[in-house]
């Protein structure tokens, strides 16, 4: 069936759909735990229930997401051993190490805890449990801190040296760990998780607004979902100018390709491409909406700053254009709705309306999975961009597979696409079940008695179960 196919290309298309599959997760729980831990402080803070009602809520929530993230990673670990071993042997010596980290000092803190915050809100004290709650936020920051710098390190490599067998060996931890594109990555993903959860949150609590105004749980949550859009929105934005520059400096092929620009800006300060159709063969933009001087404003914070074009990159090391070019648009106006909705729901408060504005309600309904929909595409343009490498500029990516016949690796991606749709559908519909439910006064907490334990859950039995709830683990956004 498969005969004739490029395995690598297999490879490439069955590791993009896990990816895309699991990154959902981690970009959710991230932000949903930070989002307990703060619903559980300002409930011993103020002693308000309705703020323990909305924990218990989303603790269901959280539970589902943390279960399905841990199962969709593991598979993608899995790949770098039967689809990419060369490259697993030519980087095993630095990333190896990091992933472990990541195992040590945040996987295990997030499993130690976990039991704890989802079933100990009655068997220990009211100080303990909310420790637990923040160490198991902490955790997924460390886990989020580990994979990106794991794949930071393959964006703009450091502090290694080659040996005799072309293996990358460690020779400065610290450039390793702390590469340059590594503090840049890990802020915009975090505020991009931060905002994710915020529009899944707003959005279900508009859902039940619009439902029930005087819902007391809706209303905190829709509230506290449009400040932290109406707070993180710009900051993500100028977390992403910053972020665009290191990645001109040090990928400038990607960021050429996400601009639209095929030549360099020698005579004149370059065009902002608002929308087009590139033609990567011809080398040009056609029927090109450009705003003058814009481009180079931005990259380079000058007017006539030069930005180069993909004709100074052999063709050899071109991006997929087409990809890298409409994900990165799709990215950006997604960020820029956000703020739009932060700013209107500012303005609205200002109005003391807020909960009575159903147009404002309906599209944070709307906006609901935007944060899902940006974190995709931000990722596909980071690691689209990064083609034809694995390691940019050093490793390539036909030189990283393994040597495994096109049928093996079609035939497990088919298995993949079946079996994911199957068991990752029926748990996202459990949870939108879940998220559908009115929230309500005395909200309980997870119990032992009902089928949510910590191991031995698929999704599957979870929308099987009439009533049950589920706790699982999580795993993190990598690459």
């Amino acid at each position: 069936m498969f005969e004739g196919f490029d395995p690598v290309l297999l490879a490439r298309i069955q590791f993009a759909f896990t990816i895309s599959f699991h990154i959902i997760f981690p970009a959710f729980s991230i932000g949903l735990a930070s989002y307990l831990a703060v619903l559980e402080g300002l409930w011993l803070a103020t002693g308000k229930s309705v703020y323990h009602d909305v924990f218990n809520f989303w603790l269901k929530i959280f539970a589902i997401v943390f279960g399905m993230g841990v199962v969709s990673g593991i598979v993608m670990s899995y790949q770098f051993g039967t689809n990419w071993s060369v490259f697993s042997d030519k980087t095993g010596p630095i990333l190896g190490p990091l992933m472990g980290y990541e195992v040590l000092s945040a996987f295990f803190l997030e499993a130690g805890f976990l039991g704890v915050m989802l079933f100990g809100q009655k068997r220990v004290g009211k100080k303990l449990h909310f420790a637990a709650t923040v160490i198991v936020a902490l955790g997924t920051f460390m886990s989020a801190f580990w994979i990106l710098s794991v794949n930071s390190w393959m964006q703009t490599p450091a502090g290694y040296a080659i040996n005799a067998e072309g293996q990358f060996i460690p020779e400065d931890w610290w450039a390793i760990v702390f590469n340059p594109s590594f503090p840049y990555r890990l802020v915009h993903m975090l505020l991009a998780a931060y905002l994710t959860t915020a529009f899944v949150v707003g959005g279900v609590g508009a859902w039940h607004l619009l439902r029930d105004r005087q819902n007391a749980a809706a209303r905190v949550m829709f509230s506290m979902a449009l400040w932290m859009a109406t707070i993180v929105a710009p900051a993500q934005i100028v977390a992403g100018d910053f972020h665009g520059i290191n990645t001109l400096e040090y990928q400038p092929a990607k960021v050429a390709a996400m601009e639209g620009h095929f030549e360099t800006n020698t005579d004149e300060p370059m065009p902002l491409i608002l929308f087009g159709l590139p033609n990567q063969e011809e080398g040009r933009v056609d029927y090109a909406l450009k705003i003058p001087y814009l481009s180079s404003l931005i990259l380079t914070h000058t007017l006539d700053g030069e930005v180069k074009g993909l004709n100074e990159f052999p063709r050899a090391d071109w991006p997929n254009v087409d990809i890298v070019f409409w994900t990165f648009r799709i990215m950006v106006g997604i960020g820029f709705a956000m703020l739009g909705i932060g700013l209107w729901s500012l303005y609205l408060r200002w109005r003391s309306s807020i909960y009575t504005a159903s147009w404002l309600q309906r599209a944070a309904v709307a906006m609901g999975p935007a944060g899902f929909v940006a974190v995709l595409c931000g990722w596909i343009t980071t690691e689209v961009g990064r083609q034809p490498f694995t390691v940019y500029g050093l490793l390539r990516t036909s030189e990283s597979h393994s040597p495994i016949a096109a049928e093996a690796v079609g035939a497990s991606l088919i298995a993949f696409i079946v079996v994911y749709f199957l068991l990752f559908g029926a748990g996202t519909f459990y949870i939108m079940r879940l998220m559908g439910k009115t929230p309500r006064p005395g909200e309980d907490e997870p119990s032992r008695d009902e089928p949510t334990r910590t191991a031995g859950i698929t999704p599957a039995a979870m929308a099987l179960h009439p009533d049950g709830q589920v706790a699982g683990q999580i795993a993190s956004p990598a690459e």
